[in-house]
């Protein structure tokens, strides 16, 4: 299976900004879905971006225009930026991959689609 290692997270002021790292090793797969998730306390784990093999992205509503996706795949990295940070946006975020493509439109976040995972990053806006 794919490690997956989320770094960035911390602790910042409502309006500012963190870009998350997820660093993946292991099988390299030539098309695959990444997605960042994050879930909250007392919450479910939610989609909150995704990234498919040809560039193609999706964003919940609650990120648009705010959160960016992206990918080093020389450097076998995930990033996502965060913008204008919100107290909404606390949660503990995780990034996942799974072989393949990110599925009919509003797949992508679904969990139960990815089968790698990381440890989780936590972010708190304050």
């Amino acid at each position: 299976d794919v490690q997956l290692v989320e770094s960035g997270g911390g602790s910042v002021q409502t309006g500012g900004s963190l870009r998350l790292a997820c660093s993946a090793s292991g099988p390299i797969y030539s098309r695959y879905c990444l997605g960042w998730f994050r879930q909250a306390p007392g919450r479910e784990r939610e989609g909150v971006a995704s990234i498919e093999t040809d560039g193609t992205t999706n964003y919940a509503d609650a990120v648009k225009g705010r959160f960016s996706i992206s990918e080093d795949h020389a450097k076998y990295t995930l990033y996502l930026q965060m913008s204008s940070l919100e107290p909404g946006d606390t949660a503990m975020y995780y990034c996942a991959t799974e072989p393949g493509t990110c599925g009919p439109p509003g797949w992508w976040k679904l969990p139960s689609l990815y089968n790698s995972w990381g440890q989780g990053t936590q972010v708190t806006v304050s």
